[in-house]
């Protein structure tokens, strides 16, 4: 079948398959990258400060309401990526704990909502768990999946879930673009070292 196909029939299943009951956070995975007999993992908190040296983009991971639900599903992601050019592909990697993950993961479709310099109010709201993120927020739906677009972002890219990988705690989603655009050349909201910042030209 390949990654493609067998992609296809997942998406066709999760939204063939019956309203489930509220979603549940996925367990946490019981998962080491080192085996009892290797040495220790490195100290997390240090893994944290050094890996924010690291800068990276903000964005906010749309999709729309789907199995009944009345709202759409959204939270903040740092952790994304372009991944291919032909075809084209993103990536982005989510907790395995979210509770948001399962309804992105039923709706088959995300779109990526990169924020600007101005947004980093709104990507606190979408970093909240539980709350009502979509509350006053303003947005359009995306072209081909009519996931949540928000107004003001600096770009957004439209697009079809491809395929899901484990990666420690995390899952890594990839996303074949449908649809994308941008709104100029606008400033990116960035996170570094535990905050955000802005480009100093």
């Amino acid at each position: 079948m390949g990654h493609a196909g067998a992609a296809a029939a997942a998406v066709r299943y999760l939204r063939s398959a019956p309203a489930p009951g509220p979603v549940e956070a996925l367990p946490r995975p019981e998962l080491r990258c080192v085996r009892e007999d290797e040495r220790a993992p490195v100290d997390p908190a240090e893994f944290r400060r050094v890996l924010g040296h690291f800068a990276t983009g903000v964005t906010v991971i749309t999709a729309p309401p789907a199995d009944g639900s009345a709202s759409p599903a959204g939270f903040a992601c740092q952790s994304f990526s372009s991944l291919s050019l032909d075809p084209p592909l993103v990536c982005f990697m989510v907790g395995r704990t979210s509770t948001t993950w399962p309804r992105i993961a039923r709706a088959g479709v995300f779109c990526v909502n990169v924020l600007g310099a101005d947004q980093g109010e709104l990507c606190r709201a979408f970093a909240i768990s539980g709350a009502d993120k979509f509350a006053g927020v303003v947005y359009d739906t995306a072209p081909v999946s009519g996931s949540p677009r928000l107004a003001g972002a600096a770009a957004w890219i439209d697009c079809t879930i491809h395929a899901v990988h484990t990666g420690g705690d995390h899952l890594i989603v990839v996303g074949r673009v449908d649809a994308l655009g941008a709104e100029g050349p606008g400033e990116p909201l960035l996170f570094h070292q535990g905050r955000f910042a802005r480009i100093n030209f």
